[in-house]
């Protein structure tokens, strides 16, 4: 018999949300709005996160703001969320409109100052870290290069 423990049901399930949030959007092509948070430390690394899901390629935190969210609170609430670390300085870059899987994605690109040592939650987040901006992992997201040149750094 198959027996897996909280962390992997969890995982799985993100990764079925996921494909059906995918399935969803190529059907009815809403318009969604998200943030992506570029935290950088005292040394100028970058923070990077890597989800159970979407390929499990390394991006920056982030994720969907609700209806009547601020986008700068809802920046702060995913990187807590994310890594465990408070985002500090936080200033929005503005708005950005790109195609995501069908959807409309405005997203909201957001940089800030953090400390301390990042950490997953196992679930949704399996790993996390500080990354020298000329040390970035070669498995990560176009959309971080994508943030990176909006964010000119």
């Amino acid at each position: 018999m198959l027996r897996l423990s909280q962390r992997a049901l969890a995982r799985l399930a993100y990764r079925i949300a996921h494909h059906l949030r995918l399935w969803y959007w190529r059907l009815r092509k809403p318009t969604v709005h998200g943030c992506a948070v570029i935290a950088r430390n005292r040394a100028g690394e970058l923070l990077l996160v890597r989800p159970s899901y979407d390929g499990s390629l390394w991006q920056f935190p982030g994720g969907g703001i609700g209806r009547d969210e601020d986008p700068l609170e809802a920046a702060r609430r995913e990187f807590a969320e994310e890594t465990g670390l408070a985002l500090h300085a936080a200033r929005s870059l503005g708005a950005h409109q790109r195609d995501l899987h069908g959807a409309t994605n405005v997203l909201h690109v957001v940089i800030g100052e953090a400390e301390g040592e990042p950490h997953g939650d196992g679930r949704e987040i399996v790993a996390a870290g500080w990354f020298a901006r000329i040390a970035l992992p070669d498995e990560r997201k176009a959309s971080v290069g994508d943030c990176i040149r909006i964010a000119r750094i």
